[in-house]
């Protein structure tokens, strides 16, 4: 610590670039400026920015924050396990989601909407016939049928439907409530999300320079972000040049095995960003537009 890093006091009404320039510089402040010009440099390169969602992050509302990100052309991809969607779908239709797993569990009514079982599971056998994705398939059914979906402009799937931003869905068999609807078709949602894990691969095999975040997924997207980064060097992409992110409230094994190091030991830059979705996501993201602006 030198004079020159402590942090700044705060005086009413200051902006948030104020703000962000009054933080110490040091540990975590340190890694989020690397990790704000990782993404701005790779904006203005055009280079991938791609996100991995676990559904927390939906349920705690920062679906319009990534949208945005979206919609600015900064976040180039997205990828969802199966959790995400269901929570993406429903506030799209109704506009709230989640339920009280301990209240229903008991009496067998956890997990039981018809609505989220029979037309998730729906869009996605259609997709899949037309040689679509789970995310490019949901994307296009809340869009086609708008009028049953009021809240679809804070819909992931939906926006990236509407930009063309490849939305992916990687799904493990019976993790989510839509697999114990009667309408579930095992071998729709496999061939789906087999799809969608190669548009992936195909996107990360291009991120040479560009930078990979996982937003609160401690399972399925660190492993499947490893995969389509050994593909993609199996196929002849380096990737010796990214950068790879893990944002989480808690540390856990697999993104930090699976995102930070393992990715990156060949050549690149992985960083680690521990605190709750609601106060670091948005941070990030307004520091990525305020520089973005500079």
């Amino acid at each position: 610590m030198q004079a020159d890093d402590v942090a700044a006091t705060w005086r009413r009404g200051g902006s948030l670039q104020r703000f962000l320039s009054s933080l110490p510089d040091i540990l975590a402040v340190k890694t989020l400026r690397e990790v704000v010009q990782a993404v701005v440099r790779a904006h203005r390169k055009q280079r991938p920015v791609i996100l991995g969602v676990g559904a927390h992050v939906i349920k705690v509302g920062l679906s319009p924050v990534l949208i945005d990100l979206m919609e600015r052309r900064v976040v180039t991809a997205v990828a969802m396990n199966g959790a995400g969607i269901i929570h993406d779908f429903e506030l799209a239709l109704t506009g709230h989601t989640s339920e009280d797993v301990e209240a229903e569990i008991d009496s067998g009514r956890f997990g039981m909407a018809e609505e989220t079982g029979r037309m998730l599971n729906d869009a996605i056998t259609r997709g899949v016939k037309d040689g679509q994705g789970i995310g490019e398939a949901v994307g296009h059914y809340l869009n086609r049928y708008k009028g049953q979906f009021p809240n679809r402009e804070i819909s992931i799937v939906a926006t990236g439907a509407r930009l063309g931003v490849p939305i992916t869905v990687h799904i493990a068999l019976g993790t989510d409530i839509t697999h114990m609807h009667p309408a579930a078709d095992g071998a729709a949602i496999g061939a789906g999300s087999l799809l969608d894990f190669r548009r992936l691969a195909a996107v990360v095999s291009g991120m040479e320079g560009g930078v990979y975040l996982n937003l609160g997924s401690a399972v399925i997207l660190p492993e499947v972000f490893l995969k389509t980064v050994a593909l993609g060097r199996n196929l002849g992409s380096p990737l010796t040049d990214i950068t790879t992110v893990n944002m989480d409230f808690l540390s856990h094994y697999r993104p930090l095995t699976n995102v930070v190091k393992r990715p990156t030991q060949k050549g690149g830059r992985g960083y680690s960003l521990t605190g709750h979705h609601e106060i670091m996501v948005p941070l990030l993201a307004a520091a990525i537009v305020e520089e973005l602006g500079s």
